[in-house]
Parts: structure tokens; C-alpha cells; sequence
């Protein structure tokens, strides 16, 4: 693999939180899934995300989704593997998968709001879905 093909390979596979911002709020087919445990998700998360936590995923609980739809996993922090775990076992069911870089500990930094118990004011999301 050359430095080229490494770097499109990287940006197919991974998006920060400007792209997924702006993405979700143009309305392109995105679903984001938090990939952590349903006990974190009650205290914050992304809004418009769903919550499938990684260790859950299978066909079972996935044959509603889209698979004509990208997904984007994230877990907590750059040093959390959940949403890694996650975008391998959705990869494994069929589905096109990204991983949000430094998850929701960089979409917070980045300004972007969050919702629930402990969520925070920033940036709204409008969804355009």
C-alpha cells in the first residue's frame, strides 16, 4: 500500500466531528451508534445517535437498520475501543461503517451539543435526515 492509497483508505474508514456535523446536518444517509453500554448512553450522547452497544450487535439486533446508509460508531474517548469494536462488528454484519475519531470527548471539545443527564450546550444539531 502506498502513502496515497493508505490515506484515501484512512478518510473512508474514520470521520472527525466537523464532517459528521456537517454531514448529519445536510441530511446525507448517516446514522450514528453509540457503541458503548446503554448506562452511557443515558448520560450523554450525540444527539440523533442511537444506541447499539458493541458487545449486542448482531443480525438480531440490527435487521431493522438501512444497509444503503453509512454508520458511525463512537465511544467516549481516543482511548475507548468500543466504537472500534463497534464499526468491526457492524462491518462483519454487512453494513458500510465509520469510526468517529476521538469520539465524544472531541465532538464536545470541537463545541457540538450532547444530550441526556450530564449532555452539554453547544452547536445544535439540526438533522436534515
Amino acid at each position: 500500500m502506498n502513502h496515497i492509497e493508505f490515506y484515501q483508505a484512512k478518510l473512508n474508514y474514520e470521520t472527525d466531528s466537523w464532517d459528521l456535523y456537517e454531514a448529519l446536518n445536510n441530511g446525507e444517509p448517516i446514522v450514528v451508534i453509540e457503541a458503548r453500554s446503554a448506562e452511557a448512553y443515558a448520560l450523554e450522547h450525540i444527539p440523533t445517535s442511537i444506541n447499539i452497544p458493541h458487545r449486542t450487535m448482531s443480525e438480531a439486533t440490527t435487521s431493522e437498520l438501512d444497509k444503503s446508509k453509512v454508520y458511525v460508531t463512537y465511544c467516549d474517548v481516543i482511548g475507548c475501543n468500543a466504537s472500534t469494536k463497534g464499526a468491526l462488528n457492524m462491518a462483519k454484519l454487512g453494513f458500510r461503517v465509520k469510526e468517529l475519531m476521538g469520539g465524544l470527548d472531541w465532538w464536545k471539545r470541537d463545541g457540538y451539543e450532547t444530550k441526556r443527564e450530564h449532555g452539554v450546550q453547544g452547536t445544535e444539531v439540526v438533522c436534515g435526515c
